[in-house]
């Protein structure tokens, strides 16, 4: 077999054998073709698509380029979740203490923030002496202790998707449908989970802009994973504006505290529940949504989840006692405060310009190598449908540099739009695959 005749074959639009797709994902990882030849390929599957078959050998390819992660001495059944990439999206860290205590087992890995959104391993690592360098042998024994622990991604799960994504990202064949769901369901499986969440984002703070792309992408991941013997479901939820009121690192565990505390925005309230009820069903912890809900309210009411996440912080090295004083995560040297130029409704908050900005404060890296400040970020002081008059503060700059909140300042202002009339309610959650 030769791999000039499969980038001929794709490129003409026809359909890959198994025995092909495992030839292209073994030489990719063995690295017997050339860079050139792989990406001529990549290009040829950008415009040529796959078709949900050859996708899902695709994956399972990926999957056995390298370890699958056996969790099976946890339980008979565990639990995980996948955001797509937003802005202020710490549902991760909200959700995971919440199911542990409601009795559902939590192995997590996630990565790091790269580009404009935020990696769930920074936000972590934001609270003093917390580690994410677990061995996989670690990870299994605190969730047998605790019912939950999250670790880094290793670099022994699906190398070749590695390898992979890599070529697609200086390619420009990053947006290809049967590639971002390759990537994302073999990573999900080889971490070992049998059910997982999928968190699809689709609007202007997204890798996904439209409603439809959302639904097309969500539809292939959870066929391909059914294929793969595997139950996903997939959420799809907007990410037109910011989740929440804080965007940065240590600003959005604090204000996942405040909300295992009762403390909530409506955005993240109606997603969390969403996901959660999803996950509680599926292990049969709830008949339906109305029992999920009530059970989440009781976890959260009597302080378990709290709880919970107190357990998971001391378990791997944080400081518990952040939960209770937010003065012992890294304080930032500056402060801006932006003022409200008219009296008006916020009638929306551009997601990407506060991500950007977010990133200029310090918040976020153009590489994995770059250093982060952990104290930096942005609090949206005014969020939708809120009513700001001229001279109210709208947002809160947060930097280790006036310079940085100098470049920040007028990306933030340019991301609030007012109006004179009462915003429509917006929903957060568009559908459920």
């Amino acid at each position: 077999m030769r791999f000039v005749d499969l980038i001929e074959k794709k490129k003409k639009g026809f359909e890959h054998t198994k025995e092909e797709i495992d030839f292209i994902v073994s030489s990719v990882t063995k690295d017997t073709v050339p860079d050139y030849q792989i990406s001529a390929w990549l290009m040829a599957v950008y415009f040529q698509g796959m078709t949900e078959a050859e996708t899902a050998y695709f994956t399972d390819a990926i999957i056995k380029s390298g370890e699958v992660i056996d969790l099976s001495s946890i339980g008979s059944s565990i639990a995980d979740k996948h955001s797509t990439g937003g802005v202020g999206d710490k549902i991760t860290i909200i959700l995971i203490p919440l199911l542990a205590s409601c009795g559902i087992p939590v192995a997590k890995l996630s990565g790091r923030g790269l580009g404009h959104t935020g990696g769930t391993i920074d936000k972590l690592e934001s609270i003093p002496g917390f580690k994410t360098d677990l061995k996989i042998s670690q990870l299994i024994q605190k969730v047998k202790k605790n019912g939950l622990a999250i670790a880094s991604q290793t670099k022994k799960l699906t190398p070749a998707d590695g390898k992979l994504y890599a070529l697609r990202d200086v390619t420009a064949t990053v947006d290809s449908m049967p590639l971002i769901a390759s990537s994302v369901v073999s990573k999900k499986i080889a971490s070992g989970a049998d059910f997982v969440v999928l968190d699809v984002k689709y609007g202007s703070g997204a890798f996904i802009k439209t409603e439809k792309d959302a639904e097309t992408l969500s539809s292939l991941m959870t066929g391909i994973a059914s294929k793969l013997g595997r139950k996903f479901n997939a959420v799809i939820s907007s990410m037109a504006q910011p989740l929440g009121r804080m965007v940065g690192n240590s600003l959005e565990i604090e204000e996942s505290i405040d909300f295992l505390k009762g403390t909530s925005t409506p955005d993240i309230k109606e997603l969390t529940y969403e996901i959660a009820a999803l996950t509680l069903i599926h292990f049969k912890k709830a008949k339906d949504r109305n029992e999920a809900f009530n059970i989440i309210d009781e976890s959260i009411q009597s302080g378990k989840a709290l709880k919970s996440l107190k357990k998971l912080i001391k378990s791997q090295g944080g400081n518990p006692d952040v939960i209770n004083d937010f003065k012992l995560f890294k304080q930032p040297l500056y402060s801006f405060e932006i003022k409200a130029e008219q009296d008006g409704f916020v009638n929306n908050i551009d997601a990407y310009k506060i991500a950007y900005a977010c990133k200029l404060l310090g918040a976020g890296r153009e590489k994995k190598t770059d250093s982060i400040d952990y104290s930096a970020g942005i609090k949206l002081n005014k969020i939708y449908a809120e009513y700001a008059k001229k001279g109210e503060t709208i947002a809160t700059l947060f930097s280790d540099s006036e310079e940085k909140l100098s470049l920040a300042e007028p990306i933030v202002k340019n991301a609030f739009e007012f109006s004179d009339e009462t915003p429509a309610e917006r929903k957060i959650v568009y559908k459920v695959i």
